[in-house]
This record gives C-alpha cells, sequence and structure tokens, in this order.
C-alpha cells in the first residue's frame, strides 16, 4: 500500500495535471491512495470569497467569478466541451452558491471550513476525471466520509479509532484512490479542516490506518534541502533524515513537515519519502526511524519578521518562577509563538513570532507591571549541527542581538536588514 500526496503547485495548470498522471502511470496505480490539494493558489483565492463573503462586501460575485474562470480554463486545455465533468464540476459550484445563500451561522472558522473545502473538492474531481479519460480506472471519494475529527474548526483532532474503524471496512484498497487532503468532517456531517500542513497529515492518517509501505509527499523541489534555496544562494539535498531530526528542525520552523504528519507515521515506523514532481526519476529525501543525517552538515533554518522582547521586574528583583508562569500564561492567551526563550537572573527574553498581530495587546497588558524593551523585525536564524564556518556565515549577516547555543543547535537574533 503506497500513499501519495501532491500540494497545489503539483495541479497548477493543465501541464502539471498531465505530469501527475504520468508519474502514477510510471509508479504504478494498484494500491494506491492519492491525496491531492487545492490547485495553485486557489486556497489563497477561496479566502478572498470568505472574507468577502463573511464581511459582506461588494467583491463576493467577483471572487467567486476568479475561481470558476480558472478552473474552467484549465478543463477546457484537458477536456472535450461535452465531458461530464463540466456538470460535476457546476453541481460542486452550485452547492458553494447553496451554503453562501443559506448559511445564517456567524462564526468565522466554521464558516472557513464550509467554503475552503470546495478547493480540495474541485481539484480532485478534475484530476480523477482526466485519469479516466486517459484510460487510468481509479475510485474517486469524499474524505469527509472516512476522517473523522471534532469540531475545533480550522484546526480539528482526528478521532482516530472512528477514523480507523471506517477506513479498513469502507475502502478498496486494490484500486487507485482519489481523496481531498486538508479536509474532514465531524460527527454532524458539517465540514471541518486539519490546520497547518493539513494535506500531508491527512497522508500520515491514511498510511497510518492502512499500514502502508511508505508515504511519498510531491513538491517542486528536489527534496529536504539544507536550507531554503529563497534565503541561501548553495543548498545542498539531504538523502536521509531520521523523525527525530525532522521533527527538531520543524519545531524550529523549518518547512521540512509538520510534527502532527510525523507522529503516526513514527508509531508504525513508516517510511516518508520527499520527491521532485519536476525531476521524478530522483530519489528525493528519506524519512525514516533511527537514520543518521545524510550527508551531516548544517542545516539552517530562517524566521523573519520575529520580535525579540526582554521583560524584567519594575524594582529590578530577580525574576522567578511566578514571574515567568505567569508571562507564559498571558503569551498563550495572546497566541503568540515563542520561538526562543533566555533568561538571566534578572530578565527574561524571548523571541516571539505575532502571527495574529496581538502583540501590542500583550505589551499594554504587561507594562504596568513589568520593564519591556522591545525590538520588532528581527530575524532569527536556527543552525543545526553548526560548526565554525557556519556560525561565521551567519554573524557575517548583520548585528547579532541576541545567542543561544546547545550541544547541537545555535540560535541567533539579529537586526533585520
Amino acid at each position: 500500500m503506497k500513499i501519495f500526496k501532491f500540494g497545489g503547485a503539483s495541479v497548477k495548470d493543465a501541464e502539471s495535471v498531465k505530469n501527475i498522471t504520468q508519474i502514477l502511470k510510471n509508479e504504478g496505480t494498484e494500491n494506491t491512495v492519492v491525496v491531492i490539494s487545492a490547485m495553485g493558489k486557489i486556497t489563497n483565492a477561496f479566502e478572498e470569497v470568505i472574507d468577502a463573503y463573511y464581511n459582506k462586501t461588494d467583491l463576493l460575485s467577483e471572487k467567486l467569478g476568479v475561481i470558476e474562470d480558472f478552473h474552467k480554463n484549465l478543463m477546457n486545455a484537458l477536456f472535450d466541451a461535452d465531458d461530464s465533468i463540466y456538470k460535476e464540476i457546476d453541481i460542486l459550484l452550485g452547492e458553494l452558491s447553496w451554503f453562501l445563500a443559506r448559511n445564517t451561522s456567524q462564526r468565522f472558522n466554521y464558516v472557513y471550513d464550509q467554503i475552503i473545502c470546495f478547493g480540495e473538492l474541485l481539484s480532485t474531481k478534475i484530476v480523477s476525471a482526466y485519469l479516466t479519460k486517459i484510460g487510468v480506472e481509479n475510485n474517486w471519494f469524499d474524505v469527509r466520509n472516512f476522517i473523522k475529527t471534532d469540531s475545533s474548526y480550522r484546526d480539528a483532532k482526528v478521532d482516530w479509532e472512528l477514523t480507523q474503524k471506517i477506513i479498513s471496512n469502507k475502502l478498496d484498497t486494490s484500486k487507485l484512490n482519489i481523496t481531498q487532503g486538508f479536509i474532514a468532517a465531524n460527527d454532524t456531517e458539517n465540514t471541518t479542516t486539519l490546520g497547518r500542513e493539513g494535506s500531508d497529515y491527512t497522508a500520515g492518517i491514511f498510511a497510518y490506518c492502512l499500514n502502508a509501505e511508505n508515504v511519498t509527499i510531491w513538491k517542486d523541489v528536489p527534496g529536504v534541502l539544507n536550507a531554503d534555496p529563497r534565503v541561501f544562494d548553495e543548498t545542498t539535498l539531504l538523502s536521509q533524515i531520521s523523525y527525530e531530526e525532522a521533527i527538531e528542525m520543524a519545531f524550529y520552523g523549518a518547512s521540512v513537515i509538520h510534527p502532527k504528519t510525523l507522529q503516526p507515521l513514527q508509531n508504525k515506523e513508516i517510511p516518508l519519502l520527499v520527491r521532485s514532481f519536476v525531476n521524478p526519476q530522483e530519489p528525493g529525501t528519506k524519512i525514516s526511524k533511527g537514520v543518521d543525517l545524510e550527508p551531516l552538515i548544517p542545516c539552517f533554518i530562517v524566521k523573519k519578521a520575529q520580535i525579540l522582547v526582554s521583560i524584567s521586574a519594575l524594582d529590578f528583583s530577580f525574576m522567578v518562577e511566578d514571574n515567568i508562569s505567569f508571562i507564559f500564561k498571558k503569551l498563550h492567551d495572546y497566541q503568540l509563538k515563542v520561538n526562543l526563550i533566555q533568561n538571566s537572573a534578572i530578565s527574561f527574553s524571548v523571541c516571539i513570532d505575532n502571527k495574529f498581530n496581538n502583540f501590542d495587546a500583550f505589551y499594554n497588558d504587561l507594562k504596568t507591571e513589568f520593564r519591556i524593551e522591545v525590538q520588532k523585525n528581527v530575524d532569527l536564524f536556527t543552525v543545526r549541527h553548526f560548526n565554525d564556518a557556519a556560525v561565521k556565515s551567519i554573524e557575517e549577516k548583520g548585528n547579532s542581538l541576541l545567542r543561544q547555543v546547545n550541544k547541537e543547535t545555535l540560535q541567533i537574533v539579529l537586526e533585520s536588514n
């Protein structure tokens, strides 16, 4: 049993759809579940629909038209005008319009999940229909009938026992199965979504429940690199990584694989392969149990637009457990993700990600009880398996504001250039 996951970049246009169908033919189409994301930037387009709908702007019709035109233009390049796929897509778009017209809920996260799911439904319908057209038998199914969750919209928790039972009993694993990533359903059949890297997680869920031989995530890069090529001029492909190392890298912010995807695979020791859909003949990266990093070289992770905060007591007394516990509670309340911690006798420093734009409220809440120094828009560099040359290369990038070192990991906060 094999699980393949294709992200939005791999189905961004008609030629991309043809490419992944060729990959499937080359890799073999039996005993395979294929998990597919929304096409290209369509998730972003649906978020614009959600914004226009939720905020009652007059742009809703225009935003919906962008999505319809994108899919219809792509289909025109793949299908004859009388192909039944056009009717299937019209039905899906009709279901979306029905929800927009009939919904009365004001809960943003609920509304978000009911709308965003159509990106995956549209993409998988089109890929499945094209496979059928070129003679590749396949079974399209709605993943919401298989993966069951609680009702934590936008970050749902999987009901593993029920999901395992449904997948084991209902899925014909002998076929090529096409389904959606990222989305699921709760016990009232409302759509839920699985949060960050949700499509990768979907692949992990199916692999766990089906005791798969492996999972392959197909990307537009050769595999897992030791640094982001958008930031570093020179990068190296990592041919193998352990689960533990991948989780460490993800914790520090690397766009490797999210830990929640790795956990079910690690529990059953199912290897994860990261391969290129551009050069599918290349082996890519293998993530598995207990292997050494290969090659063993420094790995660089960058988080930009961070905020460095130093907090001390107004009377310069020691920063003890009570103070730190209180501060962490506030960081949690304001959804401020902590990426580095350093404390001394009288001060406590954190480098944080202000993803939800709650920092100013956090600052105003604490400023009457603590002395707070703030430096915004800093860059946090993390280096796993650092050496002297790696440290020097980071220090040359700017003025160092804070530095922390342990056995395997170096973190440096730099003023942003």
